[in-house]
């Protein structure tokens, strides 16, 4: 797990000391590392599902709608979807760190100690992306882009969907992760 971490980091290095070799996509636009945050989510949602005991959520949480109305989606500005995203990633880091404070198993722990530095890599990535950063209001977003879950199993499946979709798509899509036509 740590390996492909540091070769996420390795390829951000890479970007910056050598700039003029040529590269098709920036490191950072490079969605191998984004799959291989899905595939440790879903390595999360998996050990979740067979844990009997110490692994359930405290209380209810409020995380981020997964469904993408893909017309709608692409009349949206890249800010728009940024803060969208941003909004999503930290009401998950949210109720991840909730799920991660009430558990007590210590194999879902190293999962959601995972899925909680992965999510602040994302977040990174956004930053290094130039996306402005979201600031939340008081109390976080909340509305029709968003619903409650009550168990540890469907926030996990809420996780692994939002990182598929509205994240996979922002990042497929950013300017800077395009090609150059020339």
């Amino acid at each position: 797990m740590e390996f492909t971490r540091l070769f996420a980091l390795l390829l951000i290095v890479l970007e910056w000391t050598q700039p003029c070799l040529p590269s098709p996509l920036r490191p950072i636009c490079d969605l191998r590392v984004l799959n291989h945050f899905i595939k440790e989510a879903r390595d999360a949602e998996t050990a979740m599902r067979s844990c009997l005991e110490g692994c359930s959520l405290s209380e209810s949480v409020t995380v981020p709608q997964t469904r993408v109305d893909f017309e709608i989606w692409e009349r949206k500005t890249a800010e728009v979807q940024a803060q969208e995203v941003q909004s999503g990633l930290w009401l998950l880091h949210q109720a991840l760190s909730l799920l991660q404070s009430s558990v007590t198993n210590t194999a879902l722990q190293s999962h959601l100690d995972n899925s909680l530095r992965n999510l602040l890599s994302t977040n990174a990535v956004l930053r290094s992306l130039n996306f402005q950063e979201y600031v939340p209001t008081d109390g976080g977003p909340a509305g029709e882009d968003t619903w409650r879950v009550s168990t540890a199993t469907e926030l996990l499946q809420v996780y692994v969907n939002f990182l598929r979709g509205k994240v996979h798509l922002l990042l497929s899509g950013a300017q800077a992760c395009q090609q150059d036509v020339s």
